[in-house]
């Protein structure tokens, strides 16, 4: 990925938007669309084996539904991602968050009217858990590409141990403490808005989420088009 004093200082901090996305998206879909994880998939992997083991209140065919949209938006994600170069990754990845803004738009038209009460006689709900997850799945494909450190996105776990693997009091110097902190705080203050939000109706946090992920995309799509970067680009092709 190429990179400049503008790259280095917008997308950490679209890449942690994007986290409180996630945060907004698995809020919508644990609270309203039948305990089920269409962007953290190790915790959807749980659900669906509870499922599976017959537990109360859990779907085989949402859980399912999250898992294969995921991977489809996986796929997708990984084909924008598949042409870019190593100076270009800015641009396709800018590409792939647009179709996730794309997914989430369809989600937020979707979730209009929707009622948890028909949760069992609907397609509805399928339908916005697919929609969720392809989202998610896409820009997952591409955040993967970009390989930021603690900037998944999606997945906590890793960061968290960061903090106390490299902490003083594992005589560590926790270069990133700082970045793995905001992290967890993007993620945490995303899911308690969304927990707030879906009060008023199951569209509000997605059309919440699509704004955010709008904006950190066109972060992205002004950072690839800076003259900083250009210039890095130029540069990179004149010394091949």
């Amino acid at each position: 990925m190429a990179s400049s004093p503008t790259t280095e200082k917008v997308v950490p901090y679209a890449l942690l938007g994007m986290t409180a996305v996630t945060g907004l998206v698995d809020a919508v879909s644990f609270l309203s669309l039948g305990r089920v994880f269409t962007a953290n998939m190790t915790g959807n992997i749980v659900f669906l084996a509870f499922a599976t083991a017959h537990v109360s209140g859990l779907s085989i065919a949402r859980s399912l539904t999250a898992l294969l949209a995921f991977v489809v938006g996986a796929i997708l994600g990984g084909r924008v991602m598949a042409r870019a170069s190593a100076d270009s990754q800015i641009r396709f990845a800018a590409q792939a968050f647009l179709l996730e803004v794309a997914f989430l738009f369809a989600a937020s038209f979707c979730g209009i009217g929707y009622r948890s009460d028909l949760l069992k006689a609907s397609f509805q709900p399928f339908a916005l858990i697919a929609l969720t997850a392809l989202a998610m799945g896409t820009r997952n494909a591409a955040v993967r590409k970009l390989a930021i450190p603690d900037l998944t996105t999606t997945v906590l776990t890793l960061t968290i141990t960061g903090i106390g693997a490299d902490s003083s009091l594992a005589n560590g110097n926790n270069l990133r403490l700082a970045r793995r902190v905001a992290s967890v705080a993007a993620m945490f203050l995303g899911a308690a808005l969304g927990a707030v939000v879906i009060n008023y109706s199951i569209s509000a946090p997605l059309w919440l989420a699509t704004a955010i992920s709008a904006v950190c995309s066109a972060g992205l799509v002004r950072v690839a088009d800076h003259p900083d970067n250009r210039d890095i680009t130029s540069s990179e092709s004149r010394d091949a």
